[in-house]
């Protein structure tokens, strides 16, 4: 079975596959340092730091334009990462929100449209959290998520620790 990117929409959101031309709407939200302060790569705020990041999710076929529906505005991104049909797991992250959307059910409603699409493909949902983002940390905690181990992930040459955490199907049906 091949994990594909489709468009997921709520009341609220609605997510569609990230386009190149999405590059300057987008850098309208990042350039918030408060928005990656607790990230490990705490500069994405910078146009060419983030410029790195967006041709990195245009390389993932599964990354999407966050829309407001009551502005149509881009609000944020998030992408699946690491698709194991093997194992039947798939990463859900990269996520980032314009500060005008935290504190309420955006980001909550955004993991539950893709958590529950995700598990039309696979078992596992994996969030890869830096060890010191308390903020994400909690969110993925607050969806049901376990703490599974701690690894480290490569920024450019830069080993950052990070926590893995995992929602298994078996256990979303009690939380959706």
């Amino acid at each position: 079975m091949t994990f594909k990117i489709v468009e997921l929409k709520s009341e609220r959101i609605y997510l569609r596959p990230l386009e190149e031309n999405d590059f300057e709407n987008l850098y309208k939200v990042a350039p918030d340092p408060l928005i990656w302060e607790l990230h490990p790569q705490s500069d994405r705020y910078k146009k060419d730091v983030f410029k790195t990041f967006f041709e990195g999710a245009m390389q993932f076929p599964l990354s999407f334009a966050i829309i407001d529906l009551d502005t149509n505005e881009i609000m944020g991104s998030s992408r699946y990462y690491s698709y194991d049909e093997v194992n039947s797991s798939v990463a859900i992250g990269y996520t980032f929100l314009a500060r005008k959307y935290w504190g309420g059910k955006y980001n909550s409603v955004l993991k539950k449209l893709m958590i529950d699409y995700a598990f039309e493909k696979v078992n596992t949902i994996l969030f890869h959290v830096g060890t010191n983002n308390f903020r994400s940390q909690k969110a993925v905690l607050k969806l049901g998520a376990t703490l599974k181990q701690e690894i480290e992930f490569d920024y450019y040459g830069r080993k950052v620790p990070h926590f893995e955490y995992e929602i298994l199907k078996k256990n979303w049906s009690n939380c959706s």
